[in-house]
């Protein structure tokens, strides 16, 4: 059901995100810069909220009531991108938006930890992550389709997405409810601070140090929809470049997610790397679009084979009572690096082009890869 949830809500989301650079550049005349600055801004208020929602559904033990209320504020604000006049109006939409995916992405990934048996969160966590990207899939997909129908009028295909916005708050309050276990918590039992954080093991803190280099390395999506439109992809078929994504995505996201289950972490990461670093290559030296094209298939190759992957071994070294608090911190991390990275790669694109930009990537994505092999062994729950 969760996962169900996730597909409408990113299929409303990718449908905006996949025109937004381009609405962002041609529209309202933004800089590339401009984008990266918005875009990892956006992106690390998202994983930056994650910390104080995390900690807070450990806090008062429910986390369906801040996955609501995430899911409904990133529904309220998807009227606000059509309506939007100026970059300042879409800074703000953009904003809340993240704020919203904030606030629910901590308390929904404990709620699954809750919810499955140990032997089985790699496959749930692979589960979820491939329904998200069904929805990132048909996002793009249905705005493809939009331009095409609508002669390229962005505002009326942002109308599309608040249908299925809507639609997945309305799942989730009707079809999730918190597992008896949290429900059957003693009223007595200590309420959780800051300070147990000191309780997360060494093996946790590893975990989140390697997916913070990694983020590093991989900046925003929205330069894979530029780069699209840098060799020349008609702007109503830019949105492919994301479907190709999250298809792969998709495909690779729930596999990997059994060979978690069977202690493969470390093979998956650090194929995944490589993945992001023939992918980096790729686009550098893209040309036409189908060139972006495989360069954005093996983008997609290594979130199927990272993303998952991370948030199963967060859930297996975290001590159950701060499952919460572990992904808040975990994406606190992740949000930091993808806010510097998003900012270089829009400063490295607007002095030195996008070549520069996607061989940056690569060698960030080198040393991740080198610093994961040198410490394989820490990575295994």
């Amino acid at each position: 059901m969760l996962g169900f949830v996730s597909l409408l809500m990113d299929t409303s989301s990718e449908l905006i995100h996949s025109l937004l650079p381009l609405f962002l550049v041609t529209t309202l005349g933004a800089s590339t810069l401009t984008v990266g600055l918005i875009e990892g801004v956006a992106e690390a208020t998202a994983l930056i909220t994650k910390l104080f929602s995390g900690y807070l559904s450990d806090y008062f033990r429910n986390r369906k009531i801040l996955t609501v209320l995430g899911y409904g504020l990133a529904a309220a604000t998807k009227p606000m991108f059509p309506l939007a006049s100026s970059v300042g109006l879409v800074v703000v939409a953009r904003f809340v938006d993240r704020v919203g995916k904030g606030i629910r992405g901590a308390p929904r990934d404990a709620l699954i930890a809750d919810i499955t048996p140990a032997s089985a969160q790699g496959v749930a966590y692979g589960l979820r992550q491939a329904l998200d990207t069904v929805g990132a899939i048909a996002g793009p997909l249905l705005a493809i389709a939009a331009m095409l129908w609508l002669s390229d009028n962005f505002r009326a295909v942002f109308w599309f997405a608040v249908m299925p916005a809507f639609a997945a708050v309305g799942l989730l309050v009707l079809g999730v409810r918190e597992p008896e276990a949290s429900e059957r918590k003693a009223e007595n039992e200590p309420r959780i601070s800051f300070r147990d954080a000191r309780r997360l093991p060494l093996a946790y803190w590893w975990v989140a140090g390697v997916a913070a280099v990694m983020t590093l390395a991989r900046f925003s999506e929205a330069f894979l929809v530029l780069r699209a439109q840098d060799v020349g992809t008609p702007a109503a078929w830019v949105p492919l470049v994301m479907a190709v994504m999250s298809l792969v995505y998709a495909v690779i996201a729930y596999p990997a997610g059994v060979y978690v289950d069977r202690g493969r972490q470390s093979a998956l990461l650090q194929l995944g790397l490589l993945a992001l670093i023939l992918a980096d290559t790729v686009l550098a030296n893209a040309r036409s679009t189908s060139g972006v094209m495989v360069g954005t298939a093996l983008w997609g190759l290594h979130m199927g084979l990272t993303q998952g992957v991370f948030a199963a071994m967060v859930a297996a070294v975290a001590p159950q009572d701060l499952r919460g608090s572990a992904f808040g911190l975990f994406n606190l991390a992740s949000g930091a690096a993808l806010l510097v990275a998003s900012i270089l790669a829009g400063w490295l694109w607007e002095v030195f082009g996008p070549s520069v930009t996607f061989y940056g990537g690569a060698v960030f994505s080198a040393l991740a890869w080198a610093a994961l092999a040198a410490r394989r062994k820490s990575l295994q729950p």
